[in-house]
């Protein structure tokens, strides 16, 4: 479930940062939005050793290993999978929302897979997503990638429909489909395009 109350700072596994007044509003409305949606989001229970398997395309970085155990994540697994997830057009890094990694943890389970998701597209600037906007309508400009919450990927294999599918079923967080064939996932509000 959505935590209101803290963000990711600068390392999910310190003390929670806290919220502004506008995020907090924010939150509330993004929670009752999904409360007021049919079949809204179900718990889906998360293991107490988590591992994820992703190569980013096409530098070929990956991570494959436990990023969650004993009621903690792992700092130092976190800072890779920061890194195989940084915008390559601008070389940044930047903190993941560990969110999104129990999501496509999750969805690799559900799918009974230990494939490695090929991740096209994870965290992006403000003035990578402006020009990818502008360039594709699809494109958000308010897109959760600048927040380091959302990854588009590929998973080999398997048909992205299907993927889209079932992460939709789960209703942990967004899914989008695109007809190239990768799927978008992300840790906010549940919904599906």
């Amino acid at each position: 479930m959505l935590d209101l109350f803290t963000r990711p700072g600068p390392c999910p596994c310190c003390e929670p940062a806290a919220l502004s007044r506008r995020e907090v509003f924010a939150g509330l409305g993004a929670l009752a939005c999904t409360a007021l949606m049919p079949g809204s989001a179900k718990a889906v229970a998360l293991p107490p050793v988590r591992r994820l398997r992703v190569t980013r395309v096409p530098t070929e970085d990956s991570f494959d290993g436990i990023y969650f155990q004993n009621g903690k994540y792992n700092r130092e697994a976190l800072h890779k999978l920061d890194w195989v997830f940084r915008d390559l057009s601008a070389a940044e890094v930047t903190p993941m929302d560990p969110r999104l990694f129990d999501v496509l943890s999750a969805v690799a389970e559900r799918l009974d897979t230990d494939e490695s998701f090929q991740i096209s597209s994870g965290y992006r600037t403000p003035e990578h997503n402006a020009s990818t906007a502008r360039r594709a309508r699809v494109v958000s400009t308010v897109s959760l990638h600048m927040s380091g919450m959302a990854a588009d990927f590929r998973l080999p294999g398997r048909d992205g429909r299907g993927v889209a599918r079932t992460a939709a079923q789960m209703q942990m967080g967004g899914v989008g489909y695109y007809r190239e064939g990768f799927v978008h996932l992300d840790c906010g509000p549940p919904r599906r395009w």
